[in-house]
């Protein structure tokens, strides 16, 4: 594996092959004045506005969700990754990030938002002629146009590429449209709609179509388990005329379309399931601190701090990977080459390049949150069952983040199967790594990670042996199975495990280390917090591991290869009962997420 220090510019899953030193990664605790300060304007929005208005939002008032919206796009929050020319305020990654964490303290506010600043205002940037720049970006960013994005079908929701709605090609190069699209978020009410469909049956193309032509209606709204303050419906098409000028990107190449911006969506979903987290966890405090059964408050139970501690791990194993993230991304965009002003092409390379860490982050964030969600209903015991309390209302809410976006599944499998394209393409050194690890079991004696005077360093022991664990399973499984491996699902879904654990496991332990060499406050927190998501995710990878290898082989050689695993896999098991109890109290004195 290599050990070169990744200091230069990094490519999408390399972290996998090499190490990183902790100072280089971006952590919520490295973000400037100017990021403090979109956050607070973001979390004052909502708070001050969007939450007071909740029950009219969940009663379909869509005047106020506009209303909303206008006022959302004032304060320059669907432009953080839009130039000045459209409107925009051309921020980096980590304002998006930041944006979009708070934002989440409303979900269905939340999925208005993302819909018309993932969806709709970044494909147009992204792929729009400067025409249909100058006409669309500009009302979306002030939020006077309402956007939304029009994919799915009642026959293709995965399967996206399978979509039945179709668009004729007229002799004067127009078009006509007709189709219907499912689950459109803002669909009640927009006014712009970024729409996928079939020229002449067969070239998937994208089309910007404006709710005023002819032959656009919405559907009845869907009666949804959560987001009940947002708008969901059905987008009917009845032979639409569309003008040839409506063709967004290449007629054909709707699919670098529809897939570029899920990247990017699957990102900031990880942000957005980050920040209703840290939310729920602050719920669950208080209500523990001033819940008393048997004459005590019950945060002092052992069995609550123990819920309360690994909330808080969990969450901060996915903060730190998505602050990584967003660093990475917006270096990837630094770098590059010959940028010029106003050019959407550094990011759509950057958001490809980490596509593998966008999946992670939609998997992982979803996951995440209803865990957190599900232990802060289960603190508030028979409260939490009822409309009286928040905590049902975020339960129900959260459940659709495992769907939006690409199911979990989808995504799980796209994970490994992007990074072995990578890996088959020469963009990415896995096989030689794979090769170099396979001699290494071979040997007399394995080679261990080199000894460092680094705080956590049996943490940062413990990631180096995640990441060949991934080496000895995803090696297995291209030997095995070499061009026809993406057929097993199963065995992508672990592989996929795998990797979800190591990145965010890492991710933690740069995060800590990096807090200890600053000398931070809370630095022995961030370390407890470390220690224990690297302490789980060791389980979590041998036995993802056993199993992956136990249905790909049998017999001697399977037993060659857990042999292998043994040798691999030497992580001595932590105290984490006193861990959680720390982290515990400590949340409980400061009232909320601690790394807050």
């Amino acid at each position: 594996m290599a050990s070169a220090t990744t200091e230069t510019m990094a490519r999408g899953g390399s972290w996998l092959i090499e190490q990183t030193a902790p100072a280089a990664v971006v952590t919520p605790e490295k973000v400037t004045e100017e990021h403090q300060m979109i956050r607070q304007a973001a979390a004052e929005f909502i708070a001050g506005e969007v939450v007071p208005a909740n029950e009219r939002l969940e009663q379909k008032d869509w005047a106020l969700q506009r209303t909303l919206v206008k006022k959302c796009g004032e304060l320059g929050l669907f432009g953080t990754n839009i130039p000045e020319t459209y409107g925009g305020v051309d921020l980096d990654k980590i304002s998006t990030l930041v944006v979009s964490e708070e934002l989440a303290s409303h979900a269905s506010f939340g999925a208005t938002f993302g819909a018309q600043a993932n969806l709709t205002i970044l494909p147009i940037y992204m792929f729009g002629t400067e025409a249909q720049k100058q006409k669309y970006l500009p009302g979306l960013i002030a939020g006077d146009v309402v956007g939304a994005y029009c994919l799915s079908e009642s026959g293709s929701g995965s399967d996206a590429l399978g979509a039945k709605t179709r668009a004729m090609k007229q002799a004067d190069g127009s078009f006509v449209i007709s189709g219907e699209k499912m689950w459109i978020t803002n669909g009640g009410f927009a006014d712009v709609f970024i729409v996928f469909a079939k020229v002449d049956g067969e070239h998937f193309t994208a089309f910007i179509i404006e709710r005023k032509w002819a032959g656009v209606s919405s559907g009845k709204e869907e009666h949804k388990l959560g987001l009940h303050g947002s708008s969901t419906t059905p987008v009917i098409l009845q032979d639409v005329k569309v003008p040839a000028d409506a063709v967004l990107g290449e007629i054909g190449k709707g699919h670098k379309v529809a897939f570029n911006v899920l990247n990017f969506g699957r990102f900031k979903l990880g942000a957005m399931c980050s920040g209703g987290a840290k939310a729920a966890i602050g719920e669950a405090v208080k209500y523990a601190s001033t819940r008393k059964q048997f004459g005590v408050a019950i945060g002092t139970f052992g069995a609550i701090k123990h819920k309360l501690g690994e909330m808080t791990a969990r969450e901060y194993a996915l903060e730190s990977m998505m602050y990584r993230t967003a660093g990475l991304i917006d270096q990837r965009i630094a770098g590059a080459a010959d940028k010029k002003a106003d050019d959407p092409l550094p990011m759509l390379q950057a958001l490809e390049e980490f596509a593998v860490e966008a999946s992670i982050a939609k998997v992982l964030g979803s996951e995440t949150v209803d865990y957190i969600i599900d232990e802060n209903l289960q603190i508030h015991g028979g409260n939490g069952f009822v409309h009286d309390y928040p905590a049902e209302g975020h339960y129900r809410d959260a459940r659709v983040n495992r769907i939006f976006e690409g199911t979990n599944e989808i995504n799980r499998l796209l994970i490994p199967g992007m990074l072995m394209k990578k890996a088959l393409k020469g963009e990415l050194p896995l096989l030689a790594a794979a090769k170099q690890l396979q001699d290494e079991i071979m040997s007399p004696s394995m080679a261990v990670p080199d000894a460092s005077d680094e705080p956590l360093v049996d943490e940062a022991r413990a990631c180096a042996i995640f990441k060949k664990v991934v080496l000895l399973v995803a090696g297995t499984a291209m030997q095995r199975y070499g061009t026809k491996l993406e057929q097993e699902q199963e065995v992508l879904s672990y592989l996929a495990d795998i990797l979800i654990d190591t990145y965010a496991a890492e991710s933690a332990v740069l995060r800590a280390q990096d807090a200890a060499a600053r000398k931070l406050s809370h630095a022995d927190a961030h370390a407890d917090a470390a220690r224990i998501t690297s302490n789980e995710a060791a389980g979590r990878i041998e036995l993802a591991a056993r199993s992956c290898l136990a249905a790909m082989a049998e017999g001697d050689t399977l037993r060659t290869q857990l042999a292998a695993l043994r040798r691999l896999m030497k992580v001595t098991p932590l105290n984490t009962v006193a861990m959680r109890r720390r982290l515990a109290d400590a949340a409980t004195a400061k009232g909320g997420y601690l790394f807050a």
